[in-house]
């Protein structure tokens, strides 16, 4: 298991069925959790999948759609029974707000942490350690988001048998690990390249859902490790995609085509597809590396 972990908690669309939740997934990054939208019975697969609600820190909404929001009043009550310790900051769109805050401080008086209630913009919505999140316009039939999860810059590996052959001290690794040279007592330099080793990649996660295919959304999500792009329905359902604000399986492929992503996930499946094979066969033809999602899934985000 990985340090930056995806869990799909629900990959339907509105209507619930036996196989698949509304949308809701949680992001893991070294010992925090990151929930991404949070239709119904959220809680409910948080426990099934062995989500700790005390380690959940933020929670990032797309739009008001109820297939996406309405499981949030829910998972707090939830979590106000539990021990909970870090506060909670949740990203919605503005004029979801004053209703959700309503709706917590009415069902979870006893709740033992803080909830931050943060409009979503586009641009940087949340600096966390080692993570920065960044929100940026979908486009479906009322104000929606996507979010990009990007790690910082990681820093150089230090190699230890020459820290040892320099007699490099103690307090100046750190910044050897950020790229510094070493001046040994002689007055050598010694350069960095010599001491260290390259930094692991740093990886990135964008999550769309709900849109209709715009190429403003390849835009925003180039060059990502892994993107996960709804795909409601099938190509011959493409004019009730763009009606009902959404895509299909083959405008997903080509978002991550122009977007030169490395992999891509489907979700967002019509009640329609006991099987969604007809998506990923659509899909496949515009973009090679695609995955379907499902309830229960984990996918370890690496390149």
């Amino acid at each position: 298991m990985g340090d930056f972990q995806l869990n799909i908690l629900g990959c339907g669309s509105a209507t619930p069925t036996p196989l698949r939740n509304p949308s809701a997934q949680v992001l893991r990054y070294k010992r925090r959790l990151m929930m991404i939208d949070c239709g119904e019975g959220t809680q409910a697969m948080m426990r099934r999948m062995n989500l700790p609600f005390n380690r959940l820190t933020h929670i990032f909404i797309s739009h008001l759609h109820g297939d996406h929001c309405l499981g949030l009043p829910g998972l707090i009550s939830t979590m106000s029974l539990h021990e909970k310790g870090d506060n909670l900051t949740v990203v919605l769109p503005a004029e979801g707000i004053d209703m959700m805050r309503r709706m917590t401080e009415f069902f979870c008086r006893d709740a033992s942490f803080n909830i931050d209630f943060i409009p979503a913009a586009p641009g940087i919505v949340a600096d966390i350690s080692g993570l920065t999140v960044e929100a940026f316009p979908l486009y479906h039939r009322m104000p929606a988001f996507g979010y990009i999860f990007r790690e910082k810059l990681k820093k150089r590996h230090i190699r230890g048998e020459m820290m040892d052959f320099y007699r490099v001290p103690l307090w100046q690794r750190q910044a050897i690990k950020e790229g510094a040279d070493f001046i040994t007592a002689e007055g050598e330099t010694v350069p960095n390249s010599r001491l260290t080793t390259d930094a692991d990649p740093a990886l990135s996660y964008a999550y769309c859902s709900d849109t209709v295919f715009d190429p403003r959304v390849a835009e925003a999500v180039r060059g990502v490790d892994l993107l996960y792009h709804e795909s409601t329905y099938d190509s011959s359902l493409e004019a009730k995609a763009r009606q009902r604000g959404h895509s299909t399986a083959a405008q997903a492929g080509k978002i991550a085509a122009m977007a030169g992503v490395h992999t891509l996930i489907l979700g967002h499946f019509s009640q329609r597809y006991s099987s969604v094979d007809i998506l990923v066969e659509e899909a496949s033809r515009e973009f090679p590396n695609v995955i379907a999602a499902r309830d229960g899934l984990r996918i370890d985000i690496c390149r």
